[in-house]
C-alpha cells in the first residue's frame, strides 16, 4: 500500500504541491498570530525587566499596571527608600501614548521620566545615557537617527541614545527622558510620579501604594490587552479550519478520480481500512511538508510586522502535532468513497 501511496503523490504531483504550498501559507499564518499574542508578553517582559528592579512600587488605583497613569507625590520615593528591606528606589514617571512630532511626522510614543544615573535609567546600545534636560533615549522602533528632534507637549528633545526591546502595547517604542522634563510636559511641573522601582523589595509600604514584583507588574499589564489577545487566537482557530478544508477537498477530489483504482485495489484483495490508511498517509505528507514550509515563511514574514512576534519553541513543537491533527480530520471527507468503493466496478 506504500507504493500505491507513492505512485498517487508522483502522478499528482501538481496537485498536492498547490495544495502544500497552500496550507503551508495558511498555518505559517497561524503561527505567526501565535506569535504576534505571545509578543504582547514577551515586549511588557523585556520593558519591565529591562529596568532591573526587584520590585514596583504603583498606586492601589493601578491594579498593577504600569501603563495606568495612576500618580501620587514624589516625596513617597525617599519614604521608599528608607522602608526595611530598599537597598535603593527610584522615581519613574510613565506616560503612555504620547502623540509626538518627530521629523514633521505624528507618531505615538511612551515615555518614562527617569532620574539620570539611577534606577530605571536604561542602558544604551548606541550614544549615550541621558545627561542633559532635553535628552531623550529611545527604542530602535521609533526609527529616527541619533540627533533627531522629537516634540511631544510643548518640549522639544533630542535622541542621544538608543535601547532594543523596549515597546508596550503592540510595538509603542519607548522613550526616556530626565524626570523634570516629563513632569513639565505631563504635570505642569507638580513632583508627581507614577512608579518607585527598588533594589530590593520593600517591607511595607505608604498607604496607597502596593509593591508588585515585575512578574505580577507584567501580568498586570499584560492583562488590559487579553480582548486582543483573545480575537487573535480566535482567528489562529480560523487557519487551521481553513488549512483541514483545503486538505479535505484535495483528498475527496483524488477519491473521485481513483474510484476505480479503489474497486481494482479491492478486488485484489485490498480492505477498505488499508485504502483508507493510504489517503491519510497522503494527507499526513502534504500537512508535514506543509509545516516546514509554514516555518520558513513564518520566519521571513517576522520582520515586516512592527509589533513584537516572539514565536516560542512551544508554538514551533506544536506545530507539527497540529498537522498531523489537520491530516486525520481532513482524510475523512474521503472516507465514504473508499468504503464504497464496489469490486466489481474494476470489471465494468
Amino acid at each position: 500500500m506504500l507504493a500505491v501511496t507513492l505512485a498517487d503523490l508522483s502522478f499528482r504531483a501538481r496537485q498536492f504541491l498547490i495544495a502544500t504550498v497552500g496550507v503551508g501559507l495558511v498555518l505559517a499564518m497561524a503561527l505567526l498570530l501565535a506569535g504576534l499574542s505571545a509578543g504582547f508578553r514577551a515586549e511588557v517582559n523585556g520593558t519591565v525587566n529591562g529596568v532591573g528592579a526587584d520590585s514596583w512600587v504603583l498606586a492601589k488605583s493601578s491594579q498593577g499596571r504600569i501603563t495606568a497613569f495612576a500618580a501620587f507625590p514624589e516625596l513617597q520615593a525617599l519614604v521608599v527608600q528608607h522602608e526595611a528591606g530598599v537597598t535603593t528606589a527610584a522615581p519613574l514617571l510613565v506616560l503612555p501614548f504620547q502623540v509626538a512630532h518627530v521629523d514633521g511626522n505624528i507618531t505615538t510614543i511612551n515615555v518614562v521620566g527617569v532620574v539620570p544615573g539611577r534606577l530605571g535609567d536604561p542602558q544604551v546600545t548606541s550614544g549615550h545615557r541621558i545627561d542633559g534636560p532635553l535628552q531623550m533615549v529611545a527604542d530602535i522602533r521609533l526609527k529616527e537617527p541619533l540627533g533627531t528632534a522629537v516634540t511631544f507637549g510643548d518640549r522639544t528633545f533630542h535622541v542621544v541614545g538608543t535601547v532594543t526591546n523596549r515597546s508596550l502595547v503592540g510595538g509603542v517604542p519607548m522613550t526616556y527622558v530626565p524626570l523634570a522634563s516629563a513632569q513639565q510636559v505631563a504635570t505642569e511641573g507638580q513632583p508627581l510620579i507614577t512608579a518607585v522601582v527598588t533594589k530590593g523589595v520593600p517591607r511595607h509600604v505608604p498607604v496607597g501604594l502596593v509593591a508588585f514584583s515585575p512578574v505580577q507588574a507584567a501580568a498586570a499589564t499584560v492583562g488590559q490587552l487579553k480582548t486582543a489577545a483573545a480575537s487573535i487566537n480566535n482567528t489562529r482557530w480560523l487557519m487551521w479550519a481553513v488549512a483541514i478544508i483545503i486538505v479535505a477537498s484535495l483528498l475527496y477530489v483524488a477519491a473521485l478520480e481513483r474510484r476505480r483504482d479503489f474497486a481494482v485495489l479491492k478486488a485484489l484483495g485490498s480492505s477498505s481500512r488499508a485504502l483508507f490508511a493510504s489517503l491519510v498517509l497522503e494527507s499526513l505528507v502534504v500537512t508535514l511538508v506543509a509545516t516546514a514550509f509554514a516555518e520558513l515563511v513564518a520566519n521571513l514574514l517576522t520582520s515586516l510586522f512592527t509589533q513584537p512576534v516572539d514565536i516560542t519553541t512551544t508554538a514551533r513543537l506544536s506545530l507539527p502535532v497540529i498537522a498531523v491533527v489537520v491530516g486525520l480530520i481532513s482524510s475523512f471527507s474521503a472516507l465514504r468513497r473508499v468504503t464504497g468503493a464496489d469490486p466489481a466496478g474494476a470489471f465494468a
